[in-house]
């Protein structure tokens, strides 16, 4: 089948590139020419585990293609996905100027039939809005599919191969059948493709993700509850995880969730039900919690120094919003940041993957480490912000050697308590109690 991804980003890429994989021919749209001359040449623009051999694999099979034109791009394309940004407006709603620009433009320039699919996170009513910028200049026969990702960073590749499910939002029979053809060799395995209709896919993805962040947010104040009442935050989320009824997954407590999904879900849909009348009172309610507890840390490293960070040098590891991604959007680290600087403090960083794009945001406002350990030197502390696999088993001897204090302050519950008081750390995480010297 021959299909049109308009927008390469995170989304656009990993779309193409699996469906190139199982034999279709794929051309990718963007308006940015010098990321597209980079794919082009073969030069991955984004870090996911497992993608850039695909990639590689299926450009030089000309499966993929790249071009900044869309009406050579649309070209004899069957289905044309639309994987554009979806920004959070200054009023938390969903900015839709890029996914309906593309769609007036294709409006223009179509000359058959075609299904366009919203694969970009959208409001529920999305989909007849692009119907309508389409229609008002096109002459064609058309249907708009809602087709919702469920791509998680750092396993994208393998959530995309070998779906949950499939959402696929339509009424029409014909739109129906091609989108079934074209996703049966990833449902093999007897996933299910659910048909529904529109509004209720566009409503599927903002339900899972603020479900999902629902959970993050109530373990986080259960933490809290633990430290103040004495308990261990892991022993109850191995107690209540264990019920199939609410599942082990999305249960560890931590410093907040970020990225590029959550944060920006979570608050279009309280957009979309404060414009519907209705309070989210829950979901206002996990943006709070989320807000403090990217700060989780903080008043605890200042207790560790007396209230006084003035002139304090920190190590911090982890920049990325999460393990085995370089992304950054709305990452707590950038927020401990912030603060460890208002406070006089000066901050060494280290990450496997997000550094550069931190460069271009917080510039040399921190000092960047080729390493991980190299990080440590002369730091009065060191905050652990992401949980790389890497930062699991560190050499604590090299970690001891290297910093003023030994003083962990961990907030994503990488190390044993038991472990760390054994070798003398002061450490503290979140939800246990700490290990003190």
């Amino acid at each position: 089948m021959k299909i049109t991804v308009v927008g390469t980003g995170y989304v656009g890429l990993v779309t193409g590139t699996c469906f190139a994989e199982t034999g279709n021919d794929v051309t990718c749209v963007d308006i940015d020419a010098n990321k597209v001359k980079k794919l082009s040449a073969g030069q991955i623009t984004i870090y996911e585990p497992g993608l850039e051999k695909l990639f590689e694999r299926n450009l030089k099979e000309e499966r993929l293609f790249f071009t900044t034109n869309l009406e050579e791009g649309i070209k004899d394309a069957e289905v044309i996905f639309l994987a554009l940004p979806t920004p959070p407006g200054a009023d938390g709603a969903a900015d839709l100027s890029f996914v309906l620009n593309v769609a007036t433009h294709l409006g223009k320039i179509m000359t058959d039939y075609k299904v366009i699919v919203d694969k970009s996170t959208v409001p529920v009513g999305t989909a007849e809005k692009v119907a309508a910028a389409i229609a008002e200049n096109c002459t064609t026969p058309f249907d708009v599919v809602s087709n919702p990702e469920f791509l998680r960073e750092g396993v994208a590749v393998d959530d995309f191969m070998k779906p949950d499910r499939v959402v696929i939002g339509t009424t029409s029979e014909r739109a129906r059948k091609v989108m079934g053809e074209l996703y049966a060799p990833f449902v093999r395995q007897g996933n299910p493709i659910l048909f529904m209709d529109e509004k209720s896919a566009e409503l599927t993805k903002y339900a899972a993700n603020s479900f999902l962040a629902t959970k993050i947010s109530f373990m986080n104040e259960i933490a809290v509850l633990c430290e103040k009442l004495g308990a261990d935050v892991d022993m109850v989320r191995r107690g209540i995880g264990s019920d199939d009824r609410i599942g082990k997954r999305f249960l560890f407590p931590g410093i907040g969730y970020g990225g590029s999904c959550f944060p920006k879900d979570v608050q279009a849909l309280v957009k979309s039900s404060e414009d519907a009348q209705y309070e989210f009172k829950i979901l206002n309610a996990v943006m709070d919690v989320n807000e403090k507890q990217k700060l989780f840390l903080l008043p605890k490293i200042k207790a560790f120094f007396n209230n006084d960070l003035k002139g304090k040098h920190f190590a911090l590891w982890g920049l990325a919003f999460k393990p085995n991604t370089d992304d950054i959007r709305e990452a707590p680290s950038l927020y401990i940041i912030d603060a460890l600087l208002a406070e006089g403090a000066t901050v060494t960083v280290f990450d496997p993957e997000a550094m550069n794009n931190v460069k271009q945001v917080v510039g040399d406002k921190v000092t960047y480490a080729e390493h991980q350990y190299t990080c440590l030197e002369n730091a009065d502390a060191l905050i652990i912000a992401t949980e790389w696999s890497v930062f699991r088993t560190p050499d604590f001897n090299k970690i001891s050697a290297s910093l003023k204090n030994k003083a962990i302050f961990d907030g994503r519950n990488l190390f044993e308590v038991t472990r760390m008081r054994e070798l003398g750390y002061h450490y503290e995480s979140v939800g246990r109690i700490p290990a003190t010297i």
